[in-house]
């Protein structure tokens, strides 16, 4: 592929989803736009990407930024942010609030709603901890395919068998034809809109907790800033912020600092004591938002 339209691709998709691509992962272009490319009849990216650079071609700019970050999730990834939500997060909370104050949970980039869900099974399970108290959960993606397969909850048997529990299987699914679906009791508790991370957040009002996990990795340094510095914002002094084990606050911004002995869990730092974050340059012109490709 020609340098000028590789750079093409990587800029819209930079643009477009935060996500930064260079000329090593040509293979992921290749693998994930081939469908792309057979369907509008093109003979390979270089014409897909020479398309591009034309006036009206919204919808397949769309298709492309939609291909390339969607992928694959699956409950309770990592049981240990799970667990530290169970047993530290919503009982702080619970007692933090007033009585009968909603509790209001984010899963940022939440793909095909597995995430979302796992949060989900762990309020249904902590409903007498819970009391009357709602605990609103809401799901965000990029992608507008991946939020419809989050809203219908239906699921294969190989998405059933990556880290679901049994008891949980049998307590809040139903086989269908088609695989297995999440009961409505338990859809009904998650709300899931497409939205771009990069976007104005605000709409979606505050959160107590933000999962946002295995998301920054794709994103280079000032984006990675852009979106943390967005989150907090939507966040009370108490909030927490999830992050994938691999990614971390450090370095990137002073709005978060790390929960002492606990691994990928983020509190808000407090006013007083925040240090100037070091200079990563500025935010590129048009870096739009969020990649769903690992969740």
């Amino acid at each position: 592929m020609s340098p000028a339209l590789f750079e093409t691709l990587a800029a819209l998709l930079k643009s477009r989803s935060g996500l930064v691509i260079g000329p090593d992962k040509l293979y992921l272009l290749e693998v994930r736009l081939a469908p792309i490319v057979k369907a509008e009849g093109l003979r390979d990216l270089d014409a897909l990407a020479d398309r591009l650079r034309r006036p009206g071609t919204e919808a397949l700019a769309h298709a492309v930024v939609e291909a390339m970050t969607t992928n694959e999730s699956f409950f309770f990834r990592d049981d240990k942010p799970f667990a530290h939500f169970r047993t530290r997060a919503l009982p702080d909370l619970v007692a933090a609030r007033p009585a009968g104050a909603a509790l209001r949970v984010w899963s940022a980039a939440s793909s095909s709603g597995q995430e979302a869900y796992s949060l989900a099974m762990i309020a249904a399970e902590c409903r007498t901890q819970l009391g009357e108290r709602r605990l609103d959960i809401v799901g965000t993606d990029l992608s507008g395919e991946q939020i419809a397969r989050a809203r219908a909850g239906l699921y294969n048997q190989f998405e059933i068998q990556r880290g679901l529990p049994m008891q949980m299987l049998v307590k809040h699914f139903r086989k269908e034809a088609a695989g297995w679906r999440i009961n409505d009791a338990l859809r009904e508790r998650v709300q899931f809109r497409e939205w771009n991370l990069l976007a104005d957040l605000r709409p979606l009002g505050r959160f107590d907790v933000v999962f946002c996990r295995n998301v920054l990795i794709y994103f280079d340094q000032p984006t990675k800033r852009r979106v943390l510095e967005a989150i907090a914002q939507q966040m009370p002094p108490d909030g927490l912020l999830y992050l994938g084990g691999a990614e971390t606050v450090l370095g990137i911004t002073d709005r978060f600092v790390p929960l002492s002995g606990e691994r990928g869990v983020y509190g808000l730092a407090p006013t007083g004591i925040r240090a100037a974050a070091p200079s990563l340059g500025p935010t590129p012109v048009g870096a739009m938002s969020l990649a769903a490709l690992a969740k």
